[in-house]
């Protein structure tokens, strides 16, 4: 959200307005007929124009739409492709490091983070930043899936989990158990096997989740991490890890609204601001 429209999606006359949008396109995708979340403005709002309701509020001037936008890539000024398959973007206009797109988002988000944590879907990483936001080290485990995402769905998958479920329920356990290994195959058959011994889902929850704490503070003490810290990646979504995580770190973990978008966000300021 840019800070000069900040106050009026705030505001209740745009979330009355929102409302009636939603409800006249029925909670569809006006483009492409799937449900939409996004009511779009079709100008799109300046500093100049924010404070006009003829722009802002005009129902001519606002469509239901699904995360897509449909934005075609002639329309946008330029393209910043990101992430493992960064170089498999053909029409991206430029690409940047996983690595300096966290480092840029986490920066916008909160100016004081020097410490950035990331557990995503295919690894883990901990990244350095100085005083103006940019990277000054980083270590990660990009060898396997060990305590990524890919890891918790996996256990998840065993559990008979949701993920969601997973989170919640790794908050209330009582009785702590040791998963000894990182290694997918491994601690799958250790799950197993306090299953079969009759442990609760919570009771090894918490012990995977202490497990992937564990082994993520420990990276972080290597590569001399130094809070205010930050966790990104969908991993961070996960109430019963960030809580492990932040009694393994002594310190609380600034966690923004979608953690898993930080490098998307870092991506499209690069993208905005030409640099």
């Amino acid at each position: 959200m840019k800070a000069f429209a900040k106050a009026f999606y705030e505001s209740a006359a745009w979330r009355r307005t929102r409302a009636y949008i939603l409800k006249r396109d029925a909670g569809l995708c006006v483009r492409c007929g799937a449900p939409g979340c996004i009511v779009h403005h079709k100008t799109e709002l300046t500093p100049r124009n924010i404070d006009d309701p003829m722009i802002t509020l005009n129902e001519d001037n606002l469509e239901t739409v699904c995360r897509t936008l449909h934005i075609e890539p002639d329309a946008l000024s330029a393209i910043v492709a990101t992430g493992y398959g960064r170089n498999n973007i053909p029409f991206a206009t430029r690409t940047k490091t996983e690595i300096t797109c966290h480092a840029r988002g986490a920066h916008a988000l909160n100016p004081a983070v020097r410490t950035i944590i990331d557990i995503g879907g295919q690894d883990s990483k901990v990244i350095n930043l100085d005083e103006t936001g940019h990277v000054s080290g980083f270590m990660m485990n990009d060898k396997c899936a060990a305590g990524t995402g890919r890891f918790l769905e996996m256990m998840a998958r065993t559990l008979e989990l949701d993920m969601e479920e997973m989170s919640r329920r790794g908050l209330t356990w009582e009785k702590e158990l040791t998963i000894s290994s990182m290694c997918t195959v491994f601690a799958e058959s250790e799950v197993i096997s306090l299953i079969a011994d009759n442990h609760t889902d919570s009771d090894i929850i918490h012990g995977l989740n202490q497990s992937i704490a564990g082994k993520t503070a420990a990276m972080a003490a290597r590569a001399k991490g130094q809070p205010p810290y930050m966790m990104t990646g969908g991993v961070a979504r996960n109430r019963g890890v960030v809580q492990a995580l932040e009694e393994k770190l002594g310190a609380k973990l600034f966690i923004s609204e979608n953690p898993d978008l930080c490098g998307a966000l870092g991506a499209a300021l690069f993208a905005l601001h030409g640099d």
